[in-house]
């Protein structure tokens, strides 16, 4: 996902990660976690699954200023005003009905700093008439009004999947889509590349 480092590069420009105080919102298995802990003086991973906090708090084990918290968007188990930059990647922030995290957010994010967050741009790009297929009642215009109402801007961004290997691919693909959708995906689109738009969403506060 973004081998070129696309999204990476537009949130550098927009907001620096050095130095600050980061909240990674929606961690996962903290992929992210490192690369961010590399630049910033504190890195904090929420996550409200179990085991895939355990994984992250595996990851980041001989990190000194990285920690993993088991918690959710809409209770953050931080304190107030002690974030410089936070970030969620397609994780709960989806658009109408995620307020209760941007009340948290509002309450947790200090003077000035800023917070990301990524999301599919099911507009265009070969991955986003996918999603699309999958959802066809989503109205990106409607997102879009919604993030625009709650101060956020938008960034489009052009990034990728780049595969090693088709069973890579493939493999991604059943994760991502029902199992009938995902034969037709694999089954339409040759090699081991799919062009993929995002939007980065931010907000300075």
């Amino acid at each position: 996902m973004d081998p070129d480092g696309r999204i990476a590069a537009a949130m550098e420009r927009i907001r620096p990660m050095t130095g600050a105080r980061v909240l990674d919102i929606g961690c996962g298995t903290g992929y992210h976690l490192p690369a961010f802990a590399s630049v910033a003086a504190h890195v904090t991973g929420v996550e409200p699954h179990g085991e895939l906090a355990a994984a992250a708090r595996a990851r980041t084990a001989g990190l000194g200023n990285a920690e993993v918290r088991t918690g959710v968007a809409q209770r953050l188990p931080v304190p107030d005003a002690s974030v410089e930059v936070a970030h969620a990647r397609w994780a709960y922030f989806f658009g109408r009905g995620c307020e209760p995290g941007l009340r948290e957010l509002s309450r947790v994010m200090r003077r000035g700093g800023a917070a990301f967050i990524v999301d599919n741009d099911a507009s265009r790009s070969t991955f986003g008439g996918w999603f699309r297929r999958f959802l066809p009642r989503y109205d990106p215009d409607d997102v879009e009004r919604f993030w625009a109402a709650q101060g956020f801007s938008r960034e489009p961004l052009d990034i990728r999947w780049r595969f090693g290997r088709r069973a890579d691919f493939e493999a991604v693909v059943r994760i991502e889509f029902p199992q009938r959708l995902a034969d037709e995906i694999i089954a339409a689109h040759p090699g081991l590349e799919v062009d993929y738009a995002v939007n980065l969403w931010w907000r300075e506060y």
